[in-house]
């Protein structure tokens, strides 16, 4: 089944550099092992499953797949789960009756439904037989993780760490979009906040033309490089405003996120 690959959500996953385990995200609130988010995603398309949980991993989740209802209900017993993201149309259990056996054996962890049915009545179903909230196929990857960090904090409370990255004096709030230089609101653009956020997730890795074009542009935008350097332009601009700069240019490589003497 298709559905929307929020193209700069998944860009921002080097698969490579993950197998190798040489992916890190710096700078992140909740990327502590011993104290991350722990995600089971449970669909029977391969694609969808696998998608979502590098994804939960790039925001410094640990994450496992299930394909079908009784591996689902093997992994919740195995991974004890914080969270669970349960498609509802699987190939031998549906997904009430995975949630109820959950449920039976004492996991009251948070569920977040997936379903192709958008009827009333299903997402009635879907929220009165115990689920968190209720999401319809196709979806943006985008919209998952925030509707999962949004339960999260509802069935957590104050002890919610939130999604926060900070280089310097400069901090960008992952779950309200918002970023501050010196505590003051600095109002961006999607395509200037994905390019920010993908530096400042990098810092202090220079970043290459081509790597920022793959990560925000789609792969057949044309090679038009001179469109990084005018919106780095006008992330300079908005970021510095008589400040010390923060995103630099390597000359011949590309761009740095970092404070002027490191």
């Amino acid at each position: 089944m298709a559905f929307e690959l929020w193209l700069p959500y998944a860009r921002a996953v080097d698969f490579l550099s993950i197998e190798r385990g040489e992916h890190q995200v710096t700078h992140h609130e909740h990327v502590d092992k011993g104290n991350s988010v722990r995600l089971l995603v449970v669909d029977d398309e391969p694609h969808i499953a696998d998608l979502v949980a590098t994804v939960a991993r790039y925001e410094g989740w640990q994450a496992a797949t299930a394909l079908n209802g009784e591996e689902a209900l093997r992994e919740a017993a195995e991974f004890q789960p914080d969270i669970v993201v349960l498609d509802l149309m699987l190939p031998d259990l549906d997904g009430f009756t995975v949630l109820d056996r959950m449920r039976a054996a004492g996991a009251m962890v948070p569920v977040v439904f997936l379903t192709a049915r958008d009827g009333t009545a299903d997402r009635v179903a879907g929220l009165t037989r115990g689920g968190d909230d209720y999401l319809v196929k196709p979806f943006s990857v985008e919209e998952l993780m925030a509707r999962l960090r949004a339960v999260l904090r509802r069935s957590t409370g104050p002890s919610w760490k939130r999604s926060v990255l900070k280089v310097a004096d400069l901090v960008m709030d992952e779950d309200t979009r918002e970023v501050r230089r010196t505590g003051k609101l600095v109002t961006l653009t999607p395509t200037e906040y994905e390019l920010l956020r993908y530096l400042m997730r990098r810092s202090p890795a220079v970043l290459t033309k081509a790597q920022i074009l793959d990560h925000v542009w789609e792969y057949d935008f044309g090679g038009r490089s001179n469109v990084v350097e005018l919106v780095i332009s006008h992330l300079r601009r908005k970021l510095d405003d008589g400040r010390e700069p923060l995103i630099h240019t390597v000359r011949g490589v590309g761009y740095v996120l970092r404070r002027a003497a490191e």
